[in-house]
């Protein structure tokens, strides 16, 4: 798949989640290249007068995206939950909807608006799609600065293959919420339920990007057509 290619399945894919977008909702509004085209298609819906809506970003370059747009921001004190957020993904499980996500770095704060999405659709093309999660990408893990060589070491101690995520001048990739993030390359994971328990336990470790549970549905582009995934079909 040529670039071109894939970046027209990408757009292809938030044309389509944009049309669940519902007047009055509150909207959690993804990170990403797919969820960047997303945000797009939501703010010409909105500036045309056909939509109002309420959004909650997941990373301060969304955030940033989304004011230059002129959509509506909203809080946390604000809003207790939010009706559906649409963000990408690195990696999609069909069946489960297991996802990896945070190779853009703002995975914590992505799973913290997921967590209380009642619903969340995944937008990617089908380059993501994978038989066994870890297949194609490592899994990011958010780790606090302090001590990152003894977490670093914890989680080479569960396999994890573990890297350090750098700059291009070789300095430590910060996050929005200024942790470091460790890209563990365990291969595929034949239980990532197990491997994500294991990583929760590593003293050091913020959040990772294992998303199990998370996603409801996921709008996949591919070159004969847009389909819809639905967690537990197959």
């Amino acid at each position: 798949m040529t670039p071109s290619e894939q970046d027209s399945l990408k757009r292809t894919a938030a044309e389509a989640a944009a049309k669940l977008i519902e007047d009055g909702m509150v909207v959690g509004l993804g990170s990403g290249s797919t969820a960047a085209l997303f945000v797009d298609v939501l703010a010409r819906r909105i500036s045309e007068g056909r939509l109002r809506i309420i959004g909650i970003p997941t990373s301060l370059h969304t955030e940033q995206q989304a004011r230059n747009l002129k959509i509506p921001l909203g809080t946390f004190a604000q809003h207790a939950q939010i009706d559906l957020t649409v963000d990408g993904a690195d990696e999609v499980l069909p069946g489960p909807l297991f996802l990896i996500k945070g190779h853009g770095g703002a995975l914590l704060r992505e799973k913290i608006v997921a967590s209380i999405s009642k619903r969340m659709a995944v937008v990617a093309d089908e380059s993501k799609l994978v038989d066994r999660i870890g297949s194609l990408v490592p899994v990011p893990v958010e780790i606090v600065p302090f001590g990152w060589e003894t977490t670093e070491r914890k989680l080479r101690d569960l396999g994890a293959n573990p890297s350090l995520r750098l700059n291009g001048n070789n300095t430590p990739y910060v996050t929005d919420g200024g942790h470091y993030i460790m890209n563990c390359a365990f291969g595929p994971i034949e239980n990532p339920q197990e491997v994500a328990q294991r990583i929760d336990h590593v003293v050091g470790v913020v959040e990772h990007g294992l998303f199990l549970g998370f996603a409801t549905e996921a709008i996949i582009a591919a070159r004969a057509g847009v389909q819809i995934l639905l967690r537990g079909s197959t």
